[in-house]
């Protein structure tokens, strides 16, 4: 186990399916950097595209490979997921000032087609976040009931289309993830989370990294683009594509991305409550 987390962190980590107040990962200047970076990726989008285009550029860009493979994150996601992993996503959440968007109510691992579902999600705070400018807020322990089922919701200001049902989410519950630029929260895939508006004058910018343990196993008939990039330990199962490392500073991807929710494949995920 990796020896940065106590075992109090780790036993929170089982307990509420999050991890927050850890020690900065990055400086005032790479913070900057980071924000530079962003501008730059920003900078190669099509006219119409947005942000959230920027999924899984890692493939193509060596700026945002290099920030998901953070020896520092590393560390803390070792300590989480056991010693054998891979990285295989990333996507920017940026929500502009006084933008309308949100994020609703879901579980991570209700879009992904992995099996066994025991991966984690690591924030990283390109700016700060708090609740006038739309953080992530959690729903503590709701990971260990498992998935809930989605549905696709027909009028929302989400960026997400599939979300939990009202009565699923006791928001009366919901905890802010407030983060400093630089710092991380990490949260079990099947935890309950979504954010709402930024109502600030600032903007709220965030990278989420999926990471799994190597005996995680994508379908590929749903998301045929999916490919892992070995973090640490050994892969003795070799169930997935691996990527090639970029060597572009500044690359863009051009393909269809596939999940659960683009492939229309939600009523076939196994829930284990409504």
């Amino acid at each position: 186990m990796s020896k940065v987390l106590t075992q109090k962190q780790v036993d929170q980590y089982r307990e509420y399916g999050y991890l927050v107040n850890l020690p900065r990962i990055f400086t005032d200047d790479e913070v900057v950097a980071m924000r530079q970076g962003c501008d730059q990726l920003l900078g190669l989008l099509k006219p119409g595209e947005t942000s959230k285009e920027i999924r899984e550029w890692h493939e193509t860009s060596r700026f945002l490979y290099d920030v998901c493979m953070n020896d520092r994150i590393l560390d803390y996601v070792e300590g989480l997921i056991g010693p054998n992993f891979y990285m295989w996503a990333s996507n920017f959440f940026i929500k502009d000032a006084h933008t309308r968007e949100t994020v609703g109510w879901h579980q991570d691992s209700f879009y992904w087609p992995l099996e066994p579902i025991k991966s984690c999600t690591v924030w990283i705070a390109f700016t700060d976040t708090s609740p006038d400018n739309g953080a992530m807020q959690v729903i503590p322990g709701t990971h260990n009931k498992g998935l809930a089922k989605h549905y696709r919701s027909k009028s929302t200001n989400s960026v997400l289309t599939l979300e939990l049902g009202e009565k699923t989410v006791d928001t009366s519950k919901a905890v802010d993830i407030c983060l400093q630029p630089g710092e991380i929260s990490i949260h079990d895939d099947k935890l309950i989370h979504g954010s709402s508006a930024n109502t600030s004058d600032r903007p709220r910018i965030g990278l989420s990294v999926r990471y799994s343990p190597c005996d995680v196993k994508c379908d590929l008939n749903i998301n045929p683009h999916f490919k892992t990039y070995h973090c640490r330990g050994t892969d003795r199962y070799r169930h997935n594509t691996v990527g090639e490392v970029p060597t572009k500073q500044f690359g863009r991807l051009y393909r269809d991305h596939l999940n659960v929710e683009e492939s229309d494949y939600e009523d076939q995920v196994k829930t284990d409550w409504p």
